[in-house]
């Protein structure tokens, strides 16, 4: 004589419901194809399943990984940013406006072939890349060193290509690209033979940085030397390695006249070419 088991009721909306239904499907615990509450509390009751704490991270460590998923995504580490937001989803504690954000967040992840430039970048494993720009141009480049990079608060890839046609940064730096990825509108990433570069190619830049601006200039990474010239009155010499005198020079302009590029030549007479046009469009005599 079969025994029947002991029956009890829950009181739970249809919301809580499809959530234990989840759980069970996630577990394995079905009747036939469907999911069965019923033995997701048994197994629980079991201690097959353990319950744990769900709301007892604290404000800290809750910033701390959202400040990771934004530091992940801005170096291109896009797989490991959708795991730590997964994680995050999970927690009772999240705020409506943050878990908004991580929602956000995964509904608009990059297509697949950004994903893939992340993974040959990972593994150092040189790539073909064809995309077309939003001015509807076409560029076939074989990449042998990339990074993610952000450049005022935009992402690009900053790359060094064996193809240098149409590139008119100085001819030291004419291998490296900097391509910005929300402009892109078709991209064919295929592997290719050869070695992974250690890096950008670079040049050194000397600038010097006059009056207060030597005093506030605070030292950057690329900064190979950062001192105060001997026998001159507040003049601080900088000599920086620089990978794209594009980038540089839009640094540089906002601090000018205080900034003043010294070497190489062909760096400064791109500066010098800066300031004559800015004299010709505001009508001054270049000559004065």
């Amino acid at each position: 004589m079969s025994r029947k088991g002991q029956s009890i009721t829950l009181s739970i909306s249809e919301r809580d419901k499809a959530e234990l239904e989840a759980i069970a499907r996630e577990f394995g615990m079905m009747w036939g194809e469907e999911p069965n509450i019923s033995k997701l509390i048994k197994a629980i009751a079991q201690r097959k399943l353990l319950i744990g704490k769900n709301n007892n991270w604290s404000e800290t460590r809750i910033r701390a990984l959202h400040r990771c998923i934004n530091a992940l995504t801005d170096i291109g580490q896009i797989e490991q940013a959708q795991i730590i937001a997964n994680l995050l989803l999970e927690r009772s504690e999240l705020s409506l406006p943050l878990r908004g954000e991580i929602e956000r967040f995964l509904e608009n992840l990059p297509p697949p072939w950004r994903l893939e430039i992340d993974r040959y970048i990972l593994r150092e494993q040189p790539f073909q890349l064809s995309y077309q720009d939003a001015a509807e141009r076409v560029f076939n480049f074989t990449v042998r060193y990339a990074k993610i990079t952000p450049h005022e608060k935009r992402q690009y890839l900053d790359c060094w290509c064996e193809e240098t046609e149409g590139n008119s940064d100085v001819e030291e730096l004419r291998h490296n690209w900097s391509l910005r990825l929300d402009r892109i509108q078709e991209a064919a990433v295929l592997p290719v033979a050869g070695e992974w570069r250690t890096g950008l190619a670079q040049i050194d830049v000397e600038m010097h940085l006059l009056g207060n601006l030597g005093f506030a200039y605070q030292a950057k990474a690329e900064d190979q030397i950062n001192e105060w010239l001997p026998d001159t009155q507040r003049v601080k010499r900088v000599v920086r390695r620089v990978f794209s005198t594009f980038w540089f020079i839009r640094e540089v302009m906002q601090y000018a006249p205080d900034c003043v590029i010294v070497s190489p030549e062909d760096v400064q007479a791109l500066i010098q070419n800066k300031i004559k046009t800015l004299y010709q469009n505001y009508g001054l005599d270049v000559s004065s």
